[in-house]
């Protein structure tokens, strides 16, 4: 009774000081604030604010809040000793290792179209045989005919 009561007070509240913003021509700032004044009201027409209420003030949802408190207590303790011990991370290793052996086919290494699919391959070009004092004499001139000299 006393918390809708409050919200409702607010509410008003927050409508009066939409309607002085409104009268100084601030109509998006306003609406804003009108927005966040009728929340409270609705949460009491909800019926969500007399459930906050009775939770509040109950000692059975307390001591639920605790029960949960203690429920997490104990997985985050498991999961800590697991996480020293790496006996998970042992289990996880073999179960990697298991799904990427039978994740690729036995067969898969092989050419799926035979030998006649794959491209030939390229000769190489070999140098003809000549000279090394033809090949450098060959590179000036090649340079100072590039320059025009």
């Amino acid at each position: 009774m006393i918390a809708e009561t409050v919200c409702s007070a607010v509410s008003a509240a927050g409508l009066g000081i939409a309607a002085v913003t409104a009268y100084r021509r601030r109509f998006l700032t306003a609406t804003r604030i009108a927005a966040y004044s009728l929340v409270p009201v609705g949460l009491v027409m909800t019926g969500v604010v007399e459930w906050l209420a009775d939770t509040a003030f109950s000692p059975v949802a307390w001591a639920g809040f605790a029960v949960l408190g203690v429920s997490w207590l104990l997985f985050m303790t498991t999961r800590t000793v697991e996480r020293r011990r790496g006996g998970t991370r042992k289990e996880r290793k073999e179960a990697r290792a298991a799904a990427q052996r039978d994740a690729v086919a036995p067969a898969a290494s092989e050419p799926s179209l035979g030998a006649g699919a794959r491209p030939a391959a390229r000769p190489t070009a070999k140098p003809a045989k000549t000279s090394r004092g033809d090949d450098d004499f060959s590179d000036i001139e090649a340079i100072l005919k590039k320059h025009g000299i």
